[in-house]
């Protein structure tokens, strides 16, 4: 069954986790979204690179963080948070292309 994350997720959001990585949080609305999320390992590194269009092995963790019920992803910054050109120092609206997202969970 298709699920579209903005239906299954309470908070969708990116933030740095230092300058060189960024974090993208997806926190579940209950447990059953996030262990059919979790089961169906929807988000996963190949995803991930291909919404951010990064080389996959520029997924650096995927962590399914059970007591926040919550998915948590980290990859490489394309650029250095606040490097000449970087647009978004805090990282904070990375999360864009997750708003889209439709998975088969």
């Amino acid at each position: 069954m298709k699920v579209k994350l903005t239906d299954a997720a309470l908070v969708i959001r990116s933030k740095n986790s230092g300058p060189y990585e960024l974090t993208l949080d997806i926190i579940f609305r209950d447990w059953e979204m996030f262990e059919r999320f979790c089961r169906a390992k929807a988000i996963n590194a190949r995803l991930i690179a291909g919404l951010y269009r990064v080389p996959e092995d520029h997924v650096i963790e995927i962590v399914e963080f059970q007591p926040a019920k919550a998915i948590k992803a980290t990859i490489v910054r394309p650029l250095p948070s606040g490097d000449l050109g970087e647009t978004d120092v805090y990282g904070a609206q990375q999360h864009a292309p997750l708003l889209d997202l439709e998975c088969d969970v």
